[in-house]
């Protein structure tokens, strides 16, 4: 059975499951929850916030200003050129931790946790999109900024870039759900989530778009969760030629980085979109991270938020 039928097959059966995407919509594993344990698989989604037992630190070796400078820039060119109007820039870092990624896991605090074996680990704040009762929910977050700058919340809400940025995120959103959904309604736009890591907090800014489907939804759930990838927070728009760019430009397999997991528990869905993320490596760390760039962007701006969102975070609001 095709991995995408077996999605739609476990649910139409009512079927407790987790699923696993990556990036490019390739590779799509599902487990049912008997499944897990036999796999070294652990999941937590919407966990209430409880005091770490252990803080995990890193050190962090991002790639040469020069280097990234050379990316931006011919994300740029492809933006004056018409081929895009938002991509989302990323680039793996190397980083160190006496932490392993088990215990990573274990003593973070996201939304959206998973740990997949010894491969990766991830510990999102950004969901996908959550089904109930027939309605689909999608939750686009695009705006980081560190909450220890003087006015941040109005200084992101105020930025035109960001809005720009945000606004394109959201129409895209809006069309991907309009292919598989009916009566598409923005509930709220941009609002601002804190997030608390060792060293600091940030605030992030996300909107929420809603849909209506049909009542025999969990019949074509592959084919749902098919036509939604990649989410447009990690890709950027239009959604095929600039996937095509990140390709060329980025030059390294984002693998199941930025991909999607979720939970269908026999009625509901949530989802998340697997990102801050480290993933295991011939035995070395990879913390991969990124923002989207756009005319408007600038590029020191944009290099120390890709280094920013290099963290663990220790309490997340949900």
């Amino acid at each position: 059975m095709q991995s995408w039928d077996k999605i739609s097959d476990l649910a139409s059966k009512r079927i407790p499951f987790i699923f696993i995407i990556d990036y490019k919509a390739e590779k799509v594993l599902t487990y049912t929850l008997d499944e897990l344990d036999e796999e070294d698989i652990e999941f937590s989604i919407d966990e209430m916030g409880t005091p770490v037992k252990e803080h995990i630190s890193l050190e962090k070796f991002p790639i040469d200003f020069k280097i990234y400078k050379d990316k931006f820039e011919a994300v740029i060119e492809e933006i004056k050129n018409g081929n895009t109007y938002l991509l989302n820039l990323t680039q793996p870092t190397k980083i160190e931790t006496k932490s392993t990624l088990k215990e990573i896991f274990k003593n973070s605090h996201a939304r959206f946790k998973l740990r997949y074996k010894d491969r990766f680990v991830s510990f999102s704040p950004e969901p996908f999109i959550s089904i109930s009762e027939n309605k689909i929910h999608t939750f686009p977050m695009k705006g980081t900024i560190d909450a220890s700058i003087k006015d941040a919340r109005e200084k992101i809400l105020n930025s035109p870039k960001e809005l720009a940025e945000h606004i394109m995120i959201v129409d895209l959103l809006r069309n991907d759900l309009g292919k598989i959904a009916t009566n598409i309604k923005l509930e709220k736009f941009r609002y601002v989530e804190s997030i608390s890591t060792l060293n600091k907090t940030l605030l992030q800014v996300s909107s929420h778009i809603s849909g209506k489907l049909t009542n025999n939804w969990h019949e074509n759930l592959g084919e749902i969760l098919k036509n939604l990838l990649p989410a447009g927070s990690i890709s950027g728009t239009p959604k095929k030629r600039t996937c095509e760019i990140i390709e060329n430009i980025e030059e390294y397999d984002r693998d199941f980085f930025s991909g999607v997991f979720g939970y269908f528990d026999g009625d509901n869905l949530k989802s998340g979109v697997l990102i801050r993320f480290i993933e295991k490596k011939d035995n070395q760390l990879f913390y991969k991270s990124g923002g989207g760039i756009t005319i408007d962007s600038n590029l020191t701006d944009e290099y120390n938020e890709f280094i920013n969102k290099i963290y663990i975070p220790i309490l997340s609001e949900i």
